[in-house]
Parts: C-alpha cells; structure tokens; sequence
C-alpha cells in the first residue's frame, strides 16, 4: 500500500492511497468464486453457473464492494502510516478501480492544529467577593412579595405604580395608522411599556376620564410606517388599581412551602439560595475571565469542519432545523461557533499537557445538585448516570471548571469587594 498526503490550505488534507493491483484482483476473484457457488440464474442448476457468467453478470458490482472494504480495512492504517489525526469523517473518491490497474482513494479531512495554550502568568482576574447582609435577604423577600402581588381597584386619581385597564384610539395627521386602536389594555404606570411619553401623560387621571394625549414614535419603531411621527391618542381611562402586598408573616412563608420556623425558616432558606446563586455568578465571572484570555491570547486555526457541526448544534439549540436554516442563519452563529470550538481544543490540550483529570465526585455532587430540584431526586440521579450524553456534558462541565481552577492557581487574583446586587446584575 502506497500513501501520499498532500496539504491544502489551512488545516484540509488529501490523502491519496494505492493498492496493488494482485491484491485488488485477486480479492475480486476470491468474492466471484464464492458467489458463483451460491447463485441462482435461469438456465443453469444452482452452484453450476460458469464463473464467466458471473463475471460478466456481477463483476462492477463484486468490485466496488471490494473497494468499499478496502478503504475500510486500509483507511486507519493509512492515518497511522502519516501520523494523522483527522477531523470526523472524510470526503472519499474512488479515483481508479479497474481490472489489472491499482486501486486508488482519495480520503479528504481535516486535521486537528497544533496548539500552544498561551502564558496567562501575568492574567489578573478580577474576583469579586461580597458578604450577604440582612438587607439583602430584605430586598429578596420584597422581590418575593411583589410575586405574590394582587390589584384592587380604586376611585382615586392615578399614580406611579399603579395598573390601568384602557381603551385607546391613535390618528397620525388626522388619519388612522395600523395597531391604532385597542381595547382593555392593562398597563402599569412604572412599565415603560408603552410609546415614550404615554404612561406619563395618564398620571392623574381618574376612572372613566378620557385624555387626550400627544407622543412621538421612535426613529427605530418597528413599524416604518410610523417611525419617528408624532401621534394623538385618545385614551379612556376605564379602571384604576392599585398594588397590594402580601404581609411578610407566617402564612407568607408557608405559601413557599416552609412550614415549620414560619417567616424566620424563609429567612434562612432565601439566605441559602443567595448563597448558592453568589456561588454560581462569581464562578461564571471568574471563568468568562479566563476564558476570554485564553482566547485573546491564543491563535488557534480551528477546522472548518468542526465548526460546520457547531455551527449545526448551535441551530438545533436555539430550536432550529440544521437541514433548512438558510446561509444567513448559519453566517450569524459562526463566530460563536468558532469561539466555542477555539476554546474546546485549548482546553483539551491544558488537560492533556497538565494530566487534569475529572473527579467523579465532583461529577456526582453536581448531579445531585441538579436533581435536588426535583420531585424524586433519586430517579433523575439514575436517569443521568444510565444516559451517558448528559452525564458526558456534566463531566465536560465539570472539566471546565477545573481547568479554570488550575489557571486561576497560575495567574494574579485581585478580589474585588461588591455588593450583592451588584454581582448579579454585572
């Protein structure tokens, strides 16, 4: 067997294989023999068919099923022969396969790059570090509350805050324009949901009071047709409600499922669950960090091919068909396919060089973790420990993490002193 690689570029690679012409031959008599002694045709008693009729009758066919099991049985040991490591599976084109003449192949692939993680010894990560005080768990349990809020209907003017139930009609110079006119349209003051300068307009208004009011629709609204034009509206006022809150006591807590410790138990859970979330958003600032330094810092030629199946992921995630996502669709998620597949090959390749490794209970806490959402926690454990692509996605995250540790241990930590709110909301 001869085998001749030739580059294109970047990281695309013909292989071209020969394979003797005996060897080729004599497999196809060998194939022939055996089938001129099972075969049955018309004419002849089954086993007594000359070899020249089956010759005749199957010898294309005998040789290119030769030649699909020849590219299966050398194609590997081609690779190996080159000291290749393709990318997914090849393009392959019979390029001769006649009788007396080698046979020949040409595998198509690409090859994974070669890379070099950069030094991040001198990357500064910001780490930002907070204390949850009461006044956080107070500004949760509000948030909580305003869950929970009900509407009461008032005979009062309207304010800041409060809920509108309106009927409105719209002319731009006179003249009615599409999506005009609505009826009983519920609408909170503080919402900024509406044309800018609406909700203003209806502070003050009464019950049954209609006002005329005047706005100016944004140079970018949605609809050119009214795009930066100026509007009159006339809107009916038909209800005002006002906002109530639930009491912070007992019965507030029990309807979160805490029964025993009432309103002081809830306390203590929302301060668990801010813990866990902190945990989880300094993590995920401290790993976009090194990430994006990986990343800026690395110049890694990623196989187009890889990023074809990434860009094919990405589209099924979003709940996209792969199959019918047009070139614009697929153009808009390449460079994220890119990233994604840029940071997969230096990450692997810190693990290969550094011998990381997944911790299983690592692995395991995370899973359990992820089930203690749910209502039989031990049926999901076992359900993600018998699926092994959802487990192989929790390792991946897993090994993630630890390569982000590893690189935070190699770099300069600046803790940064934050608040909650401001750790969740940057």
């Amino acid at each position: 067997m001869q085998v001749s690689v030739e580059a294109e570029p970047g990281l695309t690679r013909r292989m071209k294989v020969q394979i003797p012409a005996e060897q080729v031959d004599q497999q196809v008599e060998n194939k022939l023999q055996q089938l001129a002694r099972s075969v049955r045709l018309d004419g002849f008693r089954p086993g007594k068919v000359p070899i020249s009729v089956v010759r005749k009758r199957y010898g294309e066919q005998v040789r290119l099923e030769t030649a699909d099991e020849l590219i299966a049985s050398t194609y590997e040991e081609a690779l190996q022969q080159q000291n290749l490591q393709p990318v997914g599976e090849p393009d392959i084109e019979h390029t001769r396969n006649e009788p007396g003449q080698p046979f020949e192949y040409v595998a198509v692939f690409d090859v994974y790059p070669e890379v070099e993680p950069p030094d991040l010894s001198d990357l500064v990560v910001e780490r930002p570090v907070t204390e949850i005080t009461d006044a956080d768990v107070d500004t949760m349990l509000e948030k909580l509350r305003r869950q929970r809020m009900t509407w009461q209907e008032v005979d009062r003017e309207a304010r800041q805050g409060d809920r509108l139930d309106i009927d409105f009609e719209g002319r731009i110079d006179g003249e009615p324009f599409p999506g005009n006119s609505a009826a009983h349209v519920p609408l909170e003051l503080d919402s900024d949901t509406m044309i800018p300068g609406f909700e203003e307009q209806l502070v003050g208004a009464k019950p049954g009071e209609t006002r005329s009011i005047e706005v100016t629709f944004p140079d970018d609204y949605g609809s050119k047709e009214v795009a930066g034009r100026t509007a009159t509206f006339d809107v009916k006022v038909n209800t005002v409600s006002e906002p109530v809150l639930p009491a912070l006591d007992d019965e507030f807590a029990r309807a979160f499922g805490v029964g025993d410790g009432g309103l002081e138990a809830l306390r203590a859970e929302v301060r668990r669950n801010m813990e866990r979330e902190l945990e989880v958003a300094v993590k995920a600032k401290v790993k976009q960090q090194v990430f994006d330094a990986l990343l800026e810092r690395a110049d890694v030629d990623v196989p187009a091919s890889l990023v074809d199946s990434e860009v094919e992921a990405l589209i099924k995630k979003q709940g996209g068909d792969a199959d019918t996502d047009t070139d614009r669709d697929r153009a808009a998620l390449e460079e994220e396919a890119k990233r994604r597949v840029a940071l997969g090959l230096l990450i692997a390749e810190i693990v290969k060089r550094n011998q990381l490794q997944v911790d299983p209970e690592r692995v395991r806490s995370m899973v359990e973790s992820i089930a203690a959402s749910y209502e039989k926690p031990d049926e999901v454990i076992q359900w993600y420990y018998s699926n092994q692509e959802m487990l192989g996605g929790i390792q991946t995250y897993v090994l993630e993490d630890t390569v982000v540790e590893w690189v935070v241990d190699h770099a300069k930590v600046d803790d940064k002193s934050k608040t909650f709110e401001e750790i969740m909301q940057s």
